[in-house]
């Protein structure tokens, strides 16, 4: 018999676990001077959103925008279908409040609540907004997106609501998974650590059954600017719930799960200007690919006539705003998964894997990478063109996604 591990300490009930970020709310000026200037064919919106040209979704959509038969589950924070731009995608079938580790499938169980992150709606919309002359549009505006709820009112992903959510997606339809998320309370779970260990084992289980039955998970790859190859890695958080501590681990044998365990596509972020976002945690071996994350205006201004270096999604009660991070990058990866399952329906997750990867743009090592312009080098990349720890396979390719 094994162990089943503890999932937890003492939860604090201030502060969330994970900073998810509060967004940048998009005005009513703003919103109504970008639909002003929305060119014919194009969501009001969309003008503001230079994610879709980086991994030409909006030639794309020209072709495609995805099958309503292909549905993305949101693993996440709740997600807001009452959301003009997402109620007419929603799956409400495929949704559900995992927090407890058992379903609930109550009405609206799945939505933030008054006080909870919005993360989850705004990954929810980068997936797949509709295109319905509202808004904003998503990567993959015709495919449906579900919410699955694993986070608690504080903000904590613990590893029994997590292993629920992957169980889930993988009994109900699910053909894609987002994860931006780590699975509290350790930042990296080490496997010389009995509960840890455990942890590690569960989720592993997890992912591993939801992919047996069709489901490709992608996961963000941390905001932490961590060289996920280096020998050692200093984790000052964990446990986050309790008392943390500076921490030397093995990247080798401690793992930030999801996003790095087998099978699961790690994604980075990159900012406007097509480089690896300041914060995106990196590593030859690591990354997968690359995707639209955001990131500050100082390092990589946006080109008109977008105002923000950040990624606009769609917030609870029917608003948009802007976020950044690699739990950006993620759904914009996740979206065109969904594009290729739609173009490949009978794609299993290796084939849909593999088309993503082959389907990247590949981008070369950033040598030397000195973001904020000091003189010294901020991160450094290895590897060759089409598989680095920067980019990995390459950036994102939704256009390729609907025509290979």
């Amino acid at each position: 018999m094994q162990s089943a591990g503890n999932t937890r300490n003492a939860p604090l009930p201030s502060a969330a676990t994970q900073d998810m970020g509060t967004p940048k709310v998009l005005s009513a000026a703003e919103a109504a001077e970008a639909g002003a200037e929305a060119a014919e064919g194009e969501d009001p919106l969309q003008g503001l959103q230079w994610d879709l040209p980086a991994i030409k979704a909006d030639k794309a959509h020209e072709k495609s925008l995805g099958s309503a038969k292909v549905t993305v589950g949101v693993i996440d924070t709740g997600v807001d279908d009452t959301h003009p731009d997402i109620a007419p995608n929603f799956d409400r079938d495929a949704s559900v409040n995992c927090v407890t580790g058992k379903p609930d499938t109550s009405d609206g169980a799945w939505r933030p609540g008054a006080d909870e992150s919005p993360h989850g709606t705004h990954v929810a919309g980068e997936i797949a907004a509709a295109k319905n002359g509202i808004g904003m549009t998503g990567v993959a505006p015709g495919v449906k997106v579900s919410g699955i709820k694993v986070s608690t009112p504080a903000g904590y992903f613990y590893t029994e609501a997590v292993v629920c959510g992957f169980m889930w997606a993988a009994e109900h339809g699910v053909d894609v998974t987002n994860n931006s998320y780590y699975t509290d309370p350790w930042y990296f779970n080490c496997k010389d650590d009995p509960d840890q260990r455990a942890l590690l084992e569960a989720v592993t289980r997890a992912t591993r059954y939801a992919e047996r039955k069709g489901t490709v998970n992608v996961a963000a790859a941390g905001n932490e600017n961590y060289d996920l190859a280096a020998d050692e890695i200093t984790d000052p958080v964990s446990p986050n719930d309790g008392t943390a501590s500076d921490r030397v681990i093995d990247p080798d044998e401690c793992l930030d799960i999801p996003t790095q365990l087998p099978g699961v596509v790690t994604v980075a972020a990159t900012g406007a200007k097509g480089l690896k976002s300041s914060f995106s945690n990196y590593g030859r071996g690591f990354i997968d690919i690359a995707a639209p994350g955001g990131d500050s205006t100082a390092y990589q201004p946006p080109a008109p006539p977008a105002t923000s270096g950040l990624i606009l999604g769609t917030l609870p009660g029917g608003g948009w705003g802007y976020m950044a991070g690699t739990s950006m990058a993620s759904p914009h990866v996740a979206g065109v998964a969904a594009l290729i399952k739609s173009t490949h329906p009978y794609a299993p997750p290796a084939m849909v894997k593999a088309l993503l990867y082959a389907e990247a743009d590949a981008t070369a090592c950033t040598d030397p990478y000195d973001i904020n312009g000091d003189g010294k080098a901020d991160a450094v990349c290895e590897g060759p063109k089409n598989r680095n720890g920067f980019y990995g396979w390459g950036i994102a390719d939704a256009l390729d996604a609907v025509t290979w």
